[in-house]
This record gives structure tokens, C-alpha cells and sequence, in this order.
């Protein structure tokens, strides 16, 4: 009976192993690892938080960290959701210590409106990267997400500077098209 659990837990490591490894390389993959881990993290969250939309913005944040960082992860045998919840966990660090820097500020419910808009314009954002060709995604990722130079891009995918600007053109201009698509 042991034997078997030990071996369940051996392939189920295995399958998270390459599950990351495919994300790292195409970052469409991220959707598996996020349904996998979504309702962990997501709880680990509401019991830290107990807001409801507080607790679904931190884990939209976690799992935009983790899709952001994922090439600096690196596998050492801890399951990948300790390393999520290594994310949630500064998450929520990080917005109990601005809630207390903006204690003296009084919540408006337009404020609460303009974020949920802000939050809903960046989910639409998202995906519509994710919709673009795997080099324009990756250009916008490494330009914008992780604010890498044009250099540096160019550097870590061994292209010309040229190349990458004009990756990041038709990215912009292709995301233009589709954001005026969805607008009307």
C-alpha cells in the first residue's frame, strides 16, 4: 500500500516536472499548471484574507508573478505549489502593508469601481496576448512584464535589436487591432 502511494506521488512529481518545463517553453502551456493549483492557492488566500475580491485580486497577482517568472523557476524536488505559495504569501504581505500606509485614506466606492474596471482591462490584456504568436508574446512579456531592455531581449533570445523591435511593433500593432475588435 505504501509502495503504491509512493509511486502515485513519483509520477504525479514527474508529471508537474514536465508540466513546468512545457510552460517555461510556450507560455500557453501555464493554463494547465494554473486549473491544477488554482483552488490551493486561491484558499490559501481567503483564509489569509477573508475579502472576498481582495482575496480573487491576490491570486489573479500570484498567478501572473508565477507566469511572469516562470523561466526563473527552478525545480528541486518541493512541489510547484509551495513556490505559489511563496508568491501568495508576499502577496499578501505586500497588500497588508498598504492597507496600513492607506489607513488614513478614505475607501470610495468609485475608487472600488475604477479598480474592478482596471482589473477586468488588464484580464482582457492578458488574453489577448496570450493570443499572439509565441515570439510576439514573448517579446511583450520580457519587454513589458519584466521590463527588459531591447538589448537584453535581444541578448536572451539571440536576435538583433532590429528583430526585437520589430517583434515588439507587430505585437503592439496586433494587440491594437484586437483590443479595437473587442471595443467595437
Amino acid at each position: 500500500m505504501r509502495e503504491r502511494s509512493v509511486l502515485k506521488s513519483r509520477e504525479m512529481e514527474s508529471d508537474e516536472r514536465l508540466l513546468i518545463e512545457a510552460a517555461q517553453q510556450d507560455p500557453s502551456r501555464f493554463a494547465e499548471l494554473y486549473e491544477i493549483h488554482f483552488d490551493r492557492v486561491y484558499s490559501f488566500i481567503a483564509r489569509r484574507v477573508r475579502d472576498r475580491s481582495e482575496a480573487q485580486d491576490l491570486t489573479s497577482h500570484v498567478f501572473y508573478q508565477a507566469m511572469a517568472n516562470l523561466d526563473r523557476f527552478k525545480w528541486r524536488g518541493a512541489p510547484f505549489v509551495a513556490w505559489l505559495f511563496r508568491i501568495a504569501s508576499n502577496s499578501i504581505a505586500n497588500h497588508y502593508q498598504r492597507l496600513a500606509k492607506d489607513q488614513n485614506v478614505p475607501a470610495s466606492n468609485s475608487r472600488a469601481e475604477a479598480d474592478l474596471e482596471e482589473v477586468e482591462r488588464r484580464a482582457r490584456l492578458f488574453r489577448l496576448v496570450k493570443r499572439l504568436p509565441a515570439d510576439q508574446q514573448r517579446v511583450i512579456q520580457m519587454r513589458f512584464a519584466e521590463e527588459k531592455s531591447i538589448r537584453e531581449i535581444a541578448s536572451e533570445l539571440g536576435r538583433s535589436e532590429g528583430a526585437v523591435k520589430q517583434l515588439q511593433f507587430r505585437a503592439l500593432e496586433n494587440l491594437r487591432a484586437r483590443m479595437r475588435d473587442v471595443n467595437g
